[in-house]
């Protein structure tokens, strides 16, 4: 690749300002969660779908493989540029171009972060179901690209069941522009979804249409503290059954973890007294504050009443939600444990208390030293394993043994070695847990289709074969 003369070509489409060359690309992070530097030559920043056109174009030309970049808060490599690899990033397309109230729906450019398209429909009295923890630096478009799921997915679905359009560019730069605002339309191949969750491999989203639903008139919100894993099962089905379809959020807990985002240093607090091995984020959304008050409060009662929870505290404001949620967003803490190796995986509810048993076993028996926290979406059976080390002198914890330890056991168990996150380079490896030989030839069939030359984050999913790439 002559760097040169891409990086000229590059200006013409997008403008000066619109490159930025390697030592400007050097002082930029490579992550929210990594502190390395990123290495690519060229980072390209376009402003329409045109100029990303015409970047993927010259780049198919010259054969110059490209990353899209989106907000950076993966956690599976899915973003690593080389040194001969250009980065395409999206924060320009930062454009909400339509709130509609009557067809709620919302137009967004791929470079809109999850909370501004939140507040926008807030205040047209809608809502952007889709929430996460880095919702103030995650883009729509990496949200797309990952199918990302979040702290709402037992109610309303994974991104994917929020997506009715989207417009992407093709490693030749081909537009494909499909912006439908209707839910229901079977004509065909869906191909938006063939973007969705392809992680930057098939094409480069640069517009989607979403779906909103209406603002919810109540939010009721409390902490429970469980005493069994059985208890957790029972408590799940309860308040979905009781609440009716309200249950919006169903975040678990388990003791390790709380304990790490509750006590000091950490700043927040338990809202519960005394110690227990489950505690779970309870959030309902409904349409009549008062009536939902009193039956969140209703539901709880007879789970205690009942033996399901030991213990509970409800939110009295929104400022006392906020702060328990707080404590389940706080996952900086487990930086007290760097180096740490991070897991997000699913696998069905009633094999999930033999599997984490097993798993917290084999830990502590191959490293003592070892500090294993365990939270997640319970709800929708997607867990989050963190290991590090209590003791900096010790040595480090093994990343392929402990690998093995946590995605081996899902093949037998039904279970998945990506829940919300992608595959990227980091499950490279291991995407045979969960698919299939068949499965992965006709991921690659479609591969073949739309990037035969494999330029789109190159080495993503799965390897590029010999004589294909830059």
């Amino acid at each position: 690749m002559d760097v040169i003369a891409l990086a000229e070509t590059l200006r013409h489409s997008v403008g000066d300002d619109g490159v930025l060359t390697a030592a400007h690309v050097a002082e930029r992070s490579a992550g929210i969660f990594r502190r390395d530097k990123l290495k690519a030559p060229l980072l390209v920043r376009p402003r329409s779908v045109a100029e990303t056109s015409a970047v993927l174009r010259a780049c198919h030309q010259t054969r110059a493989s490209v990353v899209t970049h989106g907000g950076l808060t993966g956690l599976v490599r899915g973003a690593d540029a080389g040194a001969d690899e250009v980065i395409l990033s999206l924060e320009r397309l930062r454009a909400i171009e339509e709130i509609n109230p009557i067809d709620r729906t919302a137009v967004v450019q791929a470079g809109v972060t999850v909370q501004a398209l939140q507040e926008a429909a807030e205040a047209e009295g809608l809502m952007f179901p889709l929430d996460l923890g880095a919702r103030g630096s995650a883009t729509i478009g990496g949200a797309i690209a990952t199918n990302a799921g979040g702290n709402r997915v037992v109610r309303y679905g994974m991104m994917r069941d929020m997506v009715l359009g989207v417009e992407a560019v093709l490693a030749d730069g081909t537009v494909l522009s499909n912006l439908s605002r209707i839910i229901k339309n079977n004509t065909g191949y869906d191909l938006r979804q063939l973007f969705i969750g392809s992680e930057g491999t098939l094409g480069v989203i640069t517009r989607a249409t979403l779906r909103l639903r209406e603002q919810p008139a109540s939010r009721d919100v409390a902490m429970a503290a469980v005493a069994d894993f059985g208890g957790l099962v029972k408590l799940l089905k309860h308040m979905d059954h009781v609440l009716g379809g309200r249950l919006s959020a169903f975040e678990v807990m388990w003791r390790d973890h709380y304990d790490l985002v509750t006590q000091p240093p950490a700043k927040s607090t338990s809202p519960l007294a005394g110690h227990y091995p489950y505690y779970v984020l309870l959030e309902s959304l409904g349409a009549d504050a008062e009536r939902d008050g009193e039956a969140f409060l209703a539901a709880l009662d007879g789970a205690h009443s009942q033996g399901i929870i030991a213990d509970a505290a409800v939110a009295q404001s929104r400022a006392d939600g906020d702060a328990m949620w707080a404590i389940r967003d706080d996952v900086g803490q487990l930086g007290r444990f760097a180096p740490t190796r991070t897991y997000d995986i699913s696998l069905p509810l009633s094999v999930t208390e033999r599997y984490v048993e097993n798993l917290a076993r084999d830990i502590r028996a191959r490293w003592p030293y070892a500090h294993c926290s365990i939270f997640g979406h319970l709800g929708d059976g997607n867990l989050h394993v963190s290991v590090g080390s209590k003791d900096p002198a010790a040595e480090r914890v093994d990343a392929d043994a402990l690998n093995a330890m946590v995605y081996e056991p899902l093949a037998a168990l039904g279970g998945s070695v990506s829940a919300e996150h992608g595959i990227g380079l980091e499950k490279k490896p291991w995407l045979h847990i969960s698919r299939s030989a068949a499965e992965i030839a006709i991921m690659r069939s479609i591969k073949e289709a739309l990037d035969p030359m494999y330029l789109l984050n190159p080495g993503k999913i799965f390897d590029v074969p010999a004589g294909r790439g830059n």
